[in-house]
């Protein structure tokens, strides 16, 4: 599957130097390239840190000590580390480049190792952490997924036996003292292969790698981990409550002394265990070298019957003092004449010491043997040729077919389909697909019609559907991290206008449009809106104010005022509200709209001639007037002041003249 297209960063090229070619992983904190150091020519490894991860300032410290930490280990078997920096504000480490694959994906497509297979790559894993115990650090997460298979040099990662092994992500490497649990609590190791001691106490030593390693041998020799559970925490303890099973009661026929190993690598106590991975790696060879020892052979004589009566005994098992197995060749190279049993050298060899001496026979004699013996090495030499031309056939045709065409199916259709064929499928990272439907087969590999070993497994990619992304939420970050968060969800990225905010510091996103969470194509556009810090002048507060000292605050200031008559029963000319709130920055000539009361409203003098002065009194009151009654309270109005129809404000005195 080609992961290279959806990520903006292929074809940059980092601080000038390093140009970033292929998308190798991407992990929940990280992302690694491929990428060609163009000062140097070499293909090197880029692992750059997620955007959303750059705020968090202890990852960034452990993603630093990383690269610090694999510094202080020269070894072959480490993944080094070249150069550190920064590309737009993302930390980034630059590494060897290892072409291979890791343990876990091997250990995917093989179910399980051979013993030497599994005693060979341990080996190499058990180097590299030597050197960081002899540095005093304790690597902390030994798995399969930090084991790297380089290719053999005889070419690709078959024969295991060849390959070389790196060991990687020391970034939860610690001095050997420290405590292994973070500043939350929470255990900073996989539980699959967490040593019993990180669970009770949660602190490491090198016998804390040595134990992982052995749940590593474990899962090499029989396809799985010694404990499972529905979470997390059930199987972390179990290897605090169980010893781990033998290794043979998984895999039948494996020789003891292996199960032995695993057993003393895993000792629940640590003081049981070798005391480092240096101790651990003495005891490997040693077991290593008993087998080789035991079951050493040729493909060759695997061709040639143990007895002359015994032609149908291609393939002999040797017994060891563990258990009887049939042992894979060894490499080329390794095999010596005298590994040979007697019946199988040549004359020039030798039968082997304390053979009787013979006198020489006859012409005749002679030649009749040596006739019976030419017939009988001919015979022997043309059965070879068969089994070798059979092996040749079926290692390079025919034990290969075409895989069968999968794309297009439901994820249930290919399933069976393939196991109709004799194959496994094997569900891989999911591909957008605006033309497949979404969990259909969008790809397969070994592709339709390709060459494929009967029985193997293919690897299919059900469709996504359409590629759609939610938009982020950047507010509140940096403009140059919520940038390449942005665009590496391919999508465009347009600076709006910048604003004063009185909460969000200069570069740092206020806002986005569209919001956080709408859902966009690839393609589409992100405008940010950028802060500009706060803004220089303060608005005082102006409400209660008379107009004309408000006018002349706001003139100090170089703001400026917009008058909005209201009707109050406030005096006339007061301040009642303004439009942006006292203690906000603003920019100066900011515009300021202010309320300002048209005081209470004015009442009409009724006409009051005539009337009982009495009555004219109540009236009066009733409107929110006041009345004053002159010469006889008791009599009738004759005169007023002010008159009829007249326009005063609330509460003004009325005088009545009364007859």
């Amino acid at each position: 599957m080609d992961t290279t297209v959806a990520d903006t960063l292929i074809g940059t090229t980092i601080d000038g130097r390093y140009r970033i070619t292929g998308r190798v992983a991407r992990g929940g904190m990280a992302t690694v390239y491929r990428a060609t150091d163009e000062r140097l020519e070499r293909t090197v490894a880029l692992k750059i840190i997620h955007p959303s991860q750059a705020t968090n300032v202890h990852f960034v410290d452990r993603f630093t000590d990383e690269a610090k930490t694999i510094a202080r280990l020269t070894h072959p078997n480490v993944v080094a580390v070249y150069d550190q920096g920064r590309h737009q504000g993302l930390p980034y480490l630059v590494m060897e480049f290892v072409q291979g694959r890791t343990l876990r994906d091997l250990l995917s497509q093989r179910h399980k190792l051979s013993p030497v297979e599994a005693l060979a790559i341990l080996e190499q894993m058990l180097a590299a952490i030597a050197a960081a115990h002899r540095a005093g650090l304790v690597h902390r997460d030994v798995k399969p997924e930090n084991v790297l298979v380089a290719e053999a040099p005889s070419g690709g990662t078959a024969d295991l036996v060849d390959a070389v092994v790196k060991v990687a992500d020391f970034g939860l490497a610690r001095a050997i003292e420290a405590s292994t649990v973070d500043e939350s609590g929470q255990l900073m190791a996989t539980v699959a292969y967490v040593a019993p001691e990180l669970v009770q106490t949660g602190q490491a030593d090198a016998r804390t790698d040595v134990y992982s390693a052995g749940i590593v041998l474990f899962e090499m020799l029989t396809g799985r981990v010694p404990y499972d559970g529905a979470e997390p925490v059930e199987v972390a303890w179990q290897h605090v409550d169980n010893d781990v099973p033998a290794p043979s009661t998984v895999t039948p026929g494996l020789p003891g002394v292996l199960d032995r190993l695993v057993a003393r690598a895993t000792r629940r106590d640590p003081g049981s265990r070798p005391t480092d991975a240096g101790a651990l790696l003495s005891e490997v060879q040693a077991v290593r070298d008993g087998l080789g020892t035991v079951h050493v052979e040729t493909a060759l004589l695997r061709q040639v019957p143990s007895r002359a009566s015994d032609a149908t005994s291609l393939v002999p098992t040797v017994q060891s003092a563990d258990a009887t197995a049939i042992v894979p060749p060894v490499p080329a190279g390794t095999y010596h004449a005298s590994h040979r049993p007697t019946w199988a050298r040549l004359p020039e060899q030798g039968g082997g010491r304390g053979m009787p001496h013979r006198r020489a026979a006859s012409p005749a004699a002679g030649g009749f043997f040596a006739d019976r013996r030419r017939v009988v090495m001919t015979s022997l030499i043309a059965l070879m040729a068969v089994v070798i031309l059979g092996s040749t056939w079926w290692v390079t045709l025919g034990r290969y077919t075409e895989a069968p065409t999968l794309v297009n199916m439901t994820s249930a259709q290919a399933v069976a389909f393939a196991g109709e064929k004799g194959f496994e499928v094997l569900t891989g990272d999911g591909i957008y697909s605006d033309t497949v439907p979404k969990d259909a087969v969008v790809s397969q590999n070994p592709g339709p019609q390709k060459k494929i070993v009967k029985g193997d497994t293919i690897t299919v990619n059900l469709s996504l559907g359409p590629e759609v992304h939610p938009v982020p939420d950047v507010v509140g970050i940096e403009l140059a991290v919520a940038k390449a968060e942005l665009e590496s969800l391919r999508l465009k990225v347009k600076e709006g206008k910048s604003q004063f905010s009185d909460t969000a510091p200069e570069g740092v996103v206020i806002s986005t449009s569209p919001k956080a969470g709408e859902q966009l194509k690839p393609g589409a556009t992100v405008t940010v809106v950028v802060s500009k810090g706060r803004a220089p002048i303060t608005v005082p507060n102006l409400v209660g104010k008379n107009i004309n000292q408000a006018r002349g605050d706001l003139q100090t200031l170089g703001l400026t005022a917009l008058e909005r008559p209201k009707d109050s029963d406030q005096p006339a000319d007061t301040i009642l509200a303004q439009s942006i709130k006292p203690g906000t920055g603003v920019a100066k000539n900011t515009e300021i709209t202010l309320d300002v009361s048209k005081g209470p409203p004015l009442i009409t003098v009724p006409d009051l001639t005539n009337q009982p002065c009495p009555q004219a009194q109540a009236t009066l009151q009733g409107m929110n007037l006041r009345a004053r009654l002159d010469i006889n309270p008791n009599g009738f109005v004759r005169a007023q002041n002010p008159g009829p129809n007249t326009q005063v404000p609330p509460q003004t005195e009325v005088a009545l003249t009364c007859l």
